[in-house]
């Protein structure tokens, strides 16, 4: 296996509130790393300078041995877009299009819309959603809406998906689905994922389980 992102000594702070505080961390391809800790731990924070949807104070981030915080804005937003996916607690699909809209969207950028539909109905399809593409969100179920979120982020075959809270909003049984979803995807498309999340059974996914503990990343005991 090979290191797909390396963070060293991120610091983030919010006013005189240190949330991340010198954070370490490792991810290799292929891997599913779980991060769990108390709300208010810093976790989420962490995902999102990972994901470069924030800027640390300080630190290092370096995914397939390039800076994406040295990239300027429209550089870095088209890093962002091409080498990760993203799926968070709440969907955030656009209710006025359909779940195979939806999942093509993020790949328009780069590829015609024959191409972007012929991978997202694959991915759909894989998701067990073949017979839901034409569904708007308002039509399909909580789970149905996060499978449609996942085919989302893995559109542009991101390096790595990050995950925050996926299961958090779903009932036992429909987080248990998502669970063996996430498995198939690992195995399938050797995907991987970093996954912030309470629930004890999908952190228990995981190759490796880390833990926030007032903003420094430990293993999980």
């Amino acid at each position: 296996m090979s290191t797909i992102l390396k963070a060293e000594g991120i610091w983030k702070s919010y006013g005189e509130l240190a949330v991340l505080k010198g954070a370490n961390l490792e991810v290799e391809a292929g891997e599913i790393l779980s991060i769990v800790g108390k709300s208010g731990s810093g976790k989420s924070t962490l995902l999102h300078v990972l994901g470069t949807l924030q800027k640390p104070d300080s630190g290092e981030l370096e995914i397939r041995s390039e800076f994406p915080f040295r990239l300027s804005g429209k550089s870095l937003s088209k890093f962002r877009n091409r080498r990760m996916g993203f799926v968070f607690q709440f969907h955030n699909l656009l209710q006025e299009f359909s779940a195979i809209e939806n999942v093509m969207l993020p790949a328009l950028i780069y590829t015609s819309t024959q191409k972007a539909q012929s991978r997202a109905k694959e991915l759909l399809s894989m998701l067990g959603l073949k017979n839901r593409e034409s569904h708007r969100p308002g039509q399909l179920s909580g789970g149905e809406q996060q499978r449609v979120a996942i085919a989302r982020a893995l559109i542009n075959q991101p390096d790595i998906v990050f995950a925050d809270e996926p299961t958090g909003n779903l009932d036992e049984e429909t987080s248990e689905e998502l669970h063996q979803i996430i498995l198939k995807l690992r195995k399938e498309l050797d995907q991987t994922f970093v996954i912030v999340t309470h629930n004890p059974e999908l952190a228990g996914l995981g190759d490796r389980c880390m833990e926030m503990t007032d903003g420094v990343l430990h293993a999980a005991n």
